[in-house]
């Protein structure tokens, strides 16, 4: 059966006024027109829907009880043509992204409160992780897209340079590092490191810069609040991109920039390949394009 928005409109509107005249003129159909409309109707549902004469209209025990069916429909027609609206104004809707914690903690949140002062009836979910798990999140489909220190390049999805992130020594204000305006490998390896883990991005890249030298590890650490406190009682140095530097805007500490060969992290925004972004998401994504951290 294949009933459209205008054959339910038309019966209750004729169900109602009980009248074909009426009833064409309401639906801006001229009556010839509204009464094949109508018999087209019943020759879908292969029922007979109203007993005609030429006083009377009214509904026949079938057309009573496809009544109720028809006002359900209607009912749902317009809710679908309201959520649809809805959408199309960014009205309503649902959008996840997944990124590094150093950006979902320190620019993302100025991202967020433009986007949700513009598209307040927008839901949002944010999954705060580390770059494999953010691809991992958009080849799954739990997060439109992703800004992830990897570049992955398959059949299902892409990635777009985003920005560049840089690399910072950190270290108590009273270390004899905190004074060195240019830093080079060999000033580093001397000194104990607070790490964290290695399969963060940061360490993977401090690891491939120091290779084949060996740094003095006292402990690695998953989380930055920890690498801080750390640093900041003088257990040792750290390194961290300039992302999430304000993780250590705390007395006693200095940050010092690291202008190394291949200390340059690269940020990527990843998302499916093939498949378009709905259009909640799509604003959300060129908002961040348009707000996009300067190169550190």
């Amino acid at each position: 059966m294949n009933l459209s928005s205008r054959d339910v409109q038309a019966f209750l509107v004729l169900a109602k006024q009980k009248n074909f005249t009426q009833a064409a003129s309401m639906c801006h159909l001229s009556q010839p027109a509204f009464s094949a409309l109508i018999r087209s109707l019943e020759q879908t549902v292969g029922l007979k829907l109203f007993d005609r004469s030429t006083r009377h209209v009214v509904l026949t025990r079938e057309g009573e009880r496809f009544l109720q069916s028809a006002e359900r429909l209607a009912a749902e027609f317009a809710a679908c043509e309201r959520a649809m609206r809805d959408t199309a104004q960014l009205a309503h809707g649902h959008v996840s992204i997944a990124l590094l914690p150093s950006l979902a903690a320190g620019w993302l949140p100025e991202v967020l409160k433009v986007y949700t002062a513009r598209h307040p009836g927008v839901q949002l979910s944010v999954l705060d992780v580390l770059s494999e798990p953010c691809i991992a999140a958009v080849a799954n489909g739990e997060a439109d897209f992703a800004l992830a220190a990897i570049r992955v390049d398959t059949p299902d999805l892409k990635a777009e340079p985003f920005c560049s992130d840089g690399f910072y020594m950190v270290c108590p204000s009273d270390h004899p590092l905190a004074v060195k305006d240019a830093l080079s490998l060999e000033d580093l390896t001397p000194w104990p490191f607070i790490h964290l883990a290695r399969h963060s991005s940061v360490r993977q890249y401090l690891d491939a810069a120091f290779f084949p030298r060996t740094m003095q590890t006292f402990v690695e650490v998953e989380q930055l609040a920890t690498v801080m406190g750390l640093v900041q009682a003088g257990l040792g140095i750290t390194v961290a991109p300039a992302l999430s530097l304000f993780h250590f805007d705390k007395p006693g500490l200095v940050a010092r920039h690291l202008l190394l060969p291949g200390m340059d992290r690269q940020i990527y925004m990843v998302r499916k390949r093939e498949r378009s972004l709905s259009l909640v998401a799509e604003a959300l994504y060129q908002l961040m394009q348009d707000m996009r951290p300067a190169n550190a």
